[in-house]
């Protein structure tokens, strides 16, 4: 009988340290971790973004940018390296034998007469070099930007016109480098390397700090005087005549795209189509400046 109830008293023992193994903390194995309760957030409070968590040898996705970050600006290209042969020089004329005109325009008081010369040039499938001021593109941009689709060359005329051998040489970085930021936001397009001072105002000195910013300056064989208008005592014809009187190999020929300031005539446009027309019946033809990198 003694027996028989240390045996059963045995086997509840038994059954008891197995219970207790299962049931609570033991060495067999880590316990089953308890959920952490995700905290609510107060109203109005900012919320952080989840950080995943990177698990070593199992796939994870790429980061995803910020919409809202800013985009890094493209920083200015360096100044172009002019070539020697350039520097130290204000060009009259395209160094060529061959029969080759370069038309130019600057603009800078107004564009009055920019939709005239655009479709003659259309017209007669002619290519030429347009001299813009900052002013310019700021005040007509649609003109500026008309230019440019037309499939024109533009160029560098400063950026408010002022008499250069009067400026200190940071004076005239800061017209180049205003006019250049401002025909590129306006137009899209780079006026590098092409320069015209202002009034054709210029010395060695002024000539070295143009080169300096990997420009060339360009001035030009002959001046139409059609900026004079009526009220200067200037015609159309004269304008014509001008051009043809100096016609040379690599001619540079001054026009402008804007009206009299109390005329109101546009001798220039005016002039244009017979400019034109008589050049090439002596035998030249009709480029940009981009000649003269050439």
């Amino acid at each position: 009988m003694r027996s028989r109830v240390r045996a059963v008293a045995a086997l509840v023992m038994m059954a008891t340290v197995l219970a207790g193994g299962a049931c609570g903390p033991g060495t067999d194995g880590p316990a089953a971790p308890t959920p952490r309760a995700t905290p609510t957030p107060a109203p109005g409070a900012t919320v952080p973004p989840a950080t995943a968590t990177i698990v070593p040898g199992e796939p994870h996705p790429a980061p995803t940018l910020d919409p809202s970050s800013p985009t890094p600006s493209p920083q200015p290209s360096a100044a172009p390296v002019l070539p020697p042969g350039l520097a130290g020089q204000d060009f009259e004329r395209i160094p060529t034998t061959s029969k080759v005109v370069a038309l130019t325009f600057d603009a800078g008081a107004n564009a009055d007469a920019v939709p005239s010369i655009l479709a003659t040039l259309a017209d007669e499938d002619v290519r030429a070099t347009f001299f813009l001021t900052g002013d310019f593109v700021r005040r007509f941009g649609g003109a500026s930007r008309s230019i440019v689709s037309a499939g024109h060359r533009l160029a560098n005329h400063s950026a408010t016109h002022p008499e250069f051998t009067s400026l200190s040489a940071e004076q005239i970085k800061a017209e180049i480098r205003g006019a250049e930021a401002d025909i590129r936001d306006v137009t899209g397009q780079d006026p590098r390397p092409l320069f015209r001072f202002p009034f054709g105002d210029r010395d060695a000195r002024t000539i070295d700090t143009v080169n300096e910013l990997g420009y060339v300056a360009v001035r030009w064989t002959v001046d139409t005087l059609g900026w004079q208008g009526t009220s200067g005592g200037r015609s159309a014809t004269e304008v014509t005549e001008r051009v043809l009187d100096t016609a040379t190999a690599g001619q540079v020929v001054l026009m402008h795209v804007g009206s009299h300031p109390t005329d109101g005539s546009m001798l220039d446009a005016e002039a244009l189509a017979a400019v034109i027309t008589e050049l090439r019946a002596a035998g030249y033809r009709f480029v940009t400046l981009d000649a003269l990198l050439n």
